[in-house]
């Protein structure tokens, strides 16, 4: 179950405003501020029933987005690389280190501010 919360959180991330209002609201007032189905049904005025129907279809649809677009298997790809490069960039800083390279470590310093930077650019929530 929390890795299924897990999931729809982060596709409702990449792909909630592609929703209907109706399904971003219920998908939101679900999984965000974990109402109930008859508190969501009062506050959207439909049944619970149709709570139920509704939140399923948002959650097929995000699914779907991410089978068509692929942004959220995108943003892991590319999160692992820049993890191997950051990796890399740790082997060549500490053997500047030992060989005593001055331009190089300044090299990796400015390479790991770079990539300090995509990181917390693509840790922004989408929305």
């Amino acid at each position: 179950m929390i890795k299924r919360l897990v999931k729809i959180g982060i596709l409702f991330d990449f792909y909630g405003k592609l929703l209907s209002e109706r399904q971003y609201t219920a998908i939101e007032l679900y999984y965000i501020h974990d109402l109930s189905l008859s508190e969501i049904g009062e506050e959207l005025s439909i049944s619970r029933q149709g709570v139920y129907d509704t939140l399923r279809r948002a959650e097929n649809k995000l699914y779907e987005y991410e089978d068509v677009l692929g942004l959220v298997s995108k943003f892991n790809h590319n999160k692992n690389e820049i993890g191997m490069v950051y990796k890399l960039t740790d082997e060549i800083k500490k053997e500047a280190e030992l060989t005593g390279n001055d331009k190089i470590l300044e090299k990796v310093k400015k390479l790991t501010v770079v990539l300090e930077k995509i990181m917390d650019d693509s840790q922004e929530v989408v929305y």
